[in-house]
């Protein structure tokens, strides 16, 4: 059986439902889902100052739960706390947005991120560049307006949002689509014959890839940059994170 822990960090549970359907959909039979919604924080994150914020309940959520999982999946769009999870953690640890672009990359040259709000522009961007796929991107298109509850995004703007991903298509030259973001998890499969190209859901991408490298059991790095770094003296961090940076953890060694 293979253990995944897919975290939330994000204090909406309606999206952590959304998360855990899609996620259930796309687990192989021998997979055991777990998941958690982050205690403190925003209820979704936009923007660079959140994804700050979410990095560190990233890393306090999976450091409490070391020793749980054979693979975690950070299950916000933008992987906040992605790269020092792959510090600490002795597992994979698979970021939605990472996940889906590497995807999209397998299915066509060029990849359109289309998404709910126009605030998400500059950290998605930000995102494609960290993991080295400007190249690939064909354009962010996102749309501009409120809308009523972050739990219910993807049906109230369904067919603004298919209308969005067709533009990308047609003006952009995009070959893939990806619905970015935690709530709209699960739309992928309701609009897909209404897109005339293939379109990533984030979390079904993530689980599959978690799925793939928990059997690999790729080893943790002791040498590069994603070896355990050196252990050093925190203060006023949750105990469990506090535990793993200064190396007094006995769950992960």
């Amino acid at each position: 059986m293979t253990r995944i822990l897919l975290i939330n960090p994000n204090t909406s549970q309606s999206v952590t439902d959304r998360i855990a359907t899609a996620a259930r959909a796309a687990a192989g039979a021998e997979t055991a889902l777990s998941f958690a919604t982050a205690s403190y924080g925003v209820p979704y994150i936009a923007t660079r100052a959140e994804a700050v914020i979410g990095g560190r309940v990233a890393l306090e959520m999976l450091a409490e739960r070391v020793g749980q999982f054979d693979a975690a999946v950070i299950a916000a769009f933008g992987d906040p706390g992605l790269g020092g999870a792959r510090e600490l953690m002795p597992v994979p640890v698979i970021g939605l947005a990472e996940a889906a672009m590497l995807t999209a990359c397998m299915l066509g040259r060029r990849f359109a991120i289309v998404s709910f709000a126009t605030a998400l522009g500059p950290w998605y961007r930000e995102c494609v560049e960290y993991h080295g796929l400007t190249g690939r991107l064909a354009g962010i298109r996102l749309l501009d307006g409120p809308f009523r509850d972050i739990g219910d995004v993807q049906a109230e703007k369904e067919t603004l949002l298919v209308d969005l991903a067709r533009r990308a298509i047609e003006q952009d030259g995009a070959d893939v689509i990806i619905l970015a973001g935690a709530p709209l998890a699960g739309l992928a499969q309701v609009v897909a014959d209404r897109i005339p190209v293939p379109v990533i859901d984030g979390v079904a991408a993530a689980v599959k890839q978690a799925e793939l490298l928990a059997q690999l059991g790729p080893r943790k790095a002791t040498a590069g940059s994603f070896r355990r770094p050196d252990p050093k003296d925190v203060t006023g961090v949750a105990p469990a994170l506090t535990a793993l940076i200064s190396g007094k953890d006995t769950a992960s060694s």
